[in-house]
């Protein structure tokens, strides 16, 4: 049994295989030993990838809460943008085929995040936007962008929690980039930069340095450093900004 060529074969369709075979096999070889009869060979597999792949299919209490609370917030775009897309008149012609994109991207994120939790997904809730919301375009495309800006810094936010489940990590950080082009887009479409500058971001602390003593960014505006690095959300500061739409 030539057994480099069966995890070679396992690692097409499973990259991090290597990662987990590792360290279980390494394991097991010192239980078994190393001068084992080939017909252990089949129990000694058997038994390294049932222990290794075991590790990454369970995801924690804590990775559901936190994928949950990604799925609420995927309903609420979904929603948004289905119901933009319905009003009569409200997204320009010119507009439409963007719009119409990103909706289907929210439709997916809910799929997939749905698919992930299984029986643990939580149910969409009812949702309430402002009577204003859908009437003028310049007021759908704000809104849009509170929206994207908050998904895409809530998900930021969040990492932490997931770094040890990383089957629900993988699936936020899928996610994450695709809500970062959206937040992106939208402001394009308003004739914005691309990028944030929160004037109400007063620190400059990124990983523990301080952006203002590196001196490459010496004599760079407190406007260009805010702009590049995005600011994480925690769950209590999504919750404020999403609670009022919820019915």
């Amino acid at each position: 049994m030539n057994l480099f060529k069966v995890i070679s074969e396992i690692e097409k369709l499973d990259p991090e295989a290597n990662e987990r075979y590792s360290f279980y096999s390494r394991r097991n070889l010192i239980k078994y030993g190393t001068n084992l009869a080939a017909a252990a060979v089949p129990t000694l597999m058997a038994t390294t990838f049932n222990q290794a792949f075991a590790q990454s299919t369970t995801p924690s209490q804590a990775a559901i809460d936190v994928a949950n609370f990604a799925l609420t917030l995927e309903y609420l775009e979904d929603e948004f943008y289905k119901n933009g897309l319905a009003a009569s008149g409200l997204v320009p012609t010119a507009d439409r085929t963007v719009i119409s994109q990103i909706s289907k991207h929210e439709t997916a994120h809910v799929n997939l995040l749905k698919t992930a939790l299984g029986a643990a997904a939580v149910a969409k809730p009812t949702f309430k936007f402002p009577a204003a919301t859908f009437t003028t375009y310049s007021t759908f495309l704000a809104t849009a962008q509170a929206f994207e800006d908050t998904g895409v810094q809530a998900y930021k936010g969040q990492a932490g929690t997931l770094i040890n489940d990383k089957q629900i990590l993988t699936v936020a950080l899928q996610i994450h980039s695709v809500e970062a082009r959206h937040a992106s887009e939208i402001r394009r479409m308003q004739n914005l930069k691309g990028w944030v500058s929160n004037p109400q971001q007063t620190t400059f602390t990124q990983g523990g340095v301080n952006l203002k003593n590196l001196t490459a960014l010496s004599g760079q505006s407190d406007d260009a450093l805010r702009a590049a690095f995005d600011e994480p959300l925690t769950k209590e500061q999504v919750l404020a900004i999403v609670t009022p739409f919820l019915a």
